[in-house]
């Protein structure tokens, strides 16, 4: 889906923050409330704008525990690595599953309260599963950055053709 100068605009506004009042978002943005509003909805229903969350402090809730766990499995088709990501689709301590290439299948964000916890997560999950054959833990010492916007660049005035209305 090609964005234009509007979408990218709403799109950075609202991912700095997903609470702005849509009358605040349109003054920014110069539009209407109306075509903003006609904006946000297509861009949800493109599936480019997949869902506004609130951010929570892993550390200040209990949760700080961060581990970047390698996952490799046993065998690999595709009915065993959909069953796998469905499986990871459920765990509440998973927070992100890629399928990556090289020496892994694929490469987990696990968050846990504790050492403890996350020792229960990997012997239910990984030591219960016959499929998979290794994984590899690596913990976060400390965080620098943790973003979770996508980075969009507007578009020069030359190369906007789409209109904004």
């Amino acid at each position: 889906m090609a964005l234009d100068r509007l979408d990218i605009r709403i799109l950075n506004l609202l991912q700095a923050d997903a609470s702005l009042p849509l009358r605040t978002l349109a003054e920014r943005v110069h539009a209407s409330v109306a075509t903003c509003q006609r904006r946000i909805a297509q861009l949800r229903a493109d599936g480019v704008l997949l869902k506004e969350v609130a951010i929570v402090d892993r550390v200040a809730v209990g949760r700080p525990l961060t581990v970047f766990v390698a996952v490799e499995l046993a065998q690999q088709n595709d009915t065993l690595l959909r069953h796998f990501e469905r499986r990871m689709l459920s765990e509440g301590n998973v927070m992100a599953c890629y399928e990556v290439s090289g020496e892994f299948d694929f490469l987990l964000i696990v968050n846990a309260a504790s050492m403890d916890t996350y020792h229960a997560f990997t012997r239910r999950v990984f030591s219960s599963n016959n499929n998979v054959r290794n994984f590899k833990s690596t913990f976060a010492m400390s965080c620098t950055k943790f973003e979770t916007s996508v980075p969009l660049e507007e578009p020069r005035a030359e190369d906007d053709s789409a209109p904004a209305a």
